[in-house]
């Protein structure tokens, strides 16, 4: 685990029960010096340009780097958590919490991911996962009370937009006459089609839908490129 000021208490928490019910080491390493440091060297380089996401993936980075300082020293496999719903639209960091050797996760949705945490715990008399880390709401913890949701839509709208333009290759006015919002599919496809220069550096995973972001979807890295051109 590796807190840093936006951290809760409850995700700390979250995260050693998770540990213990896995078996698996649990430690601590805070990072507020590193992040602190990366900010003192780039501030003056800033200016007076305003805090903004900038800040916020110096977290992730820093997190990036001692896992792959781990991984370098011990030859362990740093699996990259992010799922297909996050690496669709971008919500992710590069060379932050993108980093690893593998993606066990990259072609499952999150509503997906909800499911199988929740038939895992079914196939045990003691749930593997705590019930908290599934219903609380999702948050990348990286600035006061943030959450998934102020910059996404619910997951559920999110992935069925998401399946309607990879899997089913649907365009943007077939979406929308599903009865989608329109300023929303808009943004999502908007999101998908920016972040193809994300995702092509991502790690490689296991591919389970007809649509993977691999060879089945390779889309154009160019400035100003979007599908509905």
């Amino acid at each position: 685990m590796m807190p840093y000021t936006y951290t809760s208490q409850i995700s700390v928490e979250d995260a050693a029960e998770q540990a213990r019910r896995m078996g698996v080491t649990f430690g601590i390493a805070e990072i507020h010096s590193i992040v602190n440091s990366f900010m003192q060297t780039l501030y003056p380089f800033f200016g007076n340009s305003p805090a903004d996401a900038t800040e916020e993936n110096l977290q992730a980075r820093a997190r990036g780097t001692l896992l792959m300082g781990l991984s370098n020293k011990f030859g362990n496999l740093v699996l990259s958590t992010g799922n297909k719903s996050e690496l669709s639209v971008g919500y992710c960091t590069l060379y932050g919490d993108m980093v690893g050797g593998f993606a066990v996760l990259k072609d499952v949705y999150k509503t997906i991911v909800f499911e199988l945490a929740k038939y895992r715990n079914s196939l045990s008399e003691t749930p593997v996962i705590p019930e908290r880390v599934i219903t609380r709401p999702p948050s990348a913890e990286l600035r006061p009370d943030q959450k998934d949701q102020d910059s996404l839509p619910a997951y559920d709208v999110l992935d069925a937009i998401l399946y309607a333009y990879i899997e089913e290759d649907l365009g943007q006015a077939d979406i929308i006459a599903k009865g989608f919002d329109k300023e929303v599919v808009e943004k999502v496809i908007r999101l998908v089609d920016r972040n193809e220069y994300k995702r092509r550096q991502g790690a490689i995973g296991p591919r389970i839908t007809s649509r993977a972001f691999s060879r089945e979807r390779r889309y154009p890295i160019v400035n100003g490129w979007t599908a509905n051109d």
